[in-house]
């Protein structure tokens, strides 16, 4: 394998997902940096299982998670983030529980998916979240780390991800509905 041109022809697809999942260029940027180096020092290692853009996206993800880790270590999240976000999902729903307005039919989201306006409305979305739920969101869903890391790394419980959880898959759809998918509702 040639090591630079090969890694560093997927350097801008491995700064999109970065900054997707940082929301900050500069952090974004050395996560790749460090994913670079450290591909190019054990390409000996890479087994060709999978292309190269996935190795390299796999040492990405982990580069990221090193980067959240700091974060977290470094910030201290503010409480009223919860008072916030529980409001905003109440008004999402009738005293008797029920939906306020019924979801929306997207469609075919996957097809959705494919589209590079859907994934900048939806970092869009991520950033209108309380910081705390969009970084649970990520790592749950995005970085699929188990809900025992999360808890560790976040100092919560399981109970306390579980509804962090609920409450960004809410706002999600909520924002998804109204920015991506029309915002009609039935």
């Amino acid at each position: 394998m040639s090591g630079d041109d090969t890694f560093e022809q997927h350097r801008s697809y491995l700064l999109r997902y970065a900054v997707l999942q940082l929301g900050d260029h500069d952090q974004a940027e050395d996560a790749v940096q460090e994913t670079l180096l450290a591909a190019y020092a054990g390409r000996e290692k890479f087994a060709r299982t999978s292309s190269v853009k996935t190795w390299l996206t796999g040492i990405l993800k982990h580069k990221i998670i090193d980067v959240i880790r700091r974060k977290s270590r470094e910030q201290t999240l503010s409480a009223d983030d919860d008072d916030v976000e529980s409001g905003v999902v109440d008004a999402m729903f009738k005293a008797d529980g029920h939906w306020q307005h019924m979801p929306a039919n997207w469609g075919d989201p996957a097809q959705a998916l494919e589209s590079r306006n859907f994934w900048q409305i939806f970092e869009l979305c991520s950033k209108l979240m309380p910081e705390r739920t969009a970084r649970v969101f990520m790592l749950r869903e995005v970085m699929e780390l188990t809900t025992e890391e999360i808890c560790q790394e976040l100092a919560i419980t399981p109970t306390n991800l579980w509804v962090m959880l609920h409450r960004a898959r809410l706002s999600l759809r909520e924002c998804l509905e109204i920015k991506w998918f029309g915002g009609t509702k039935t």
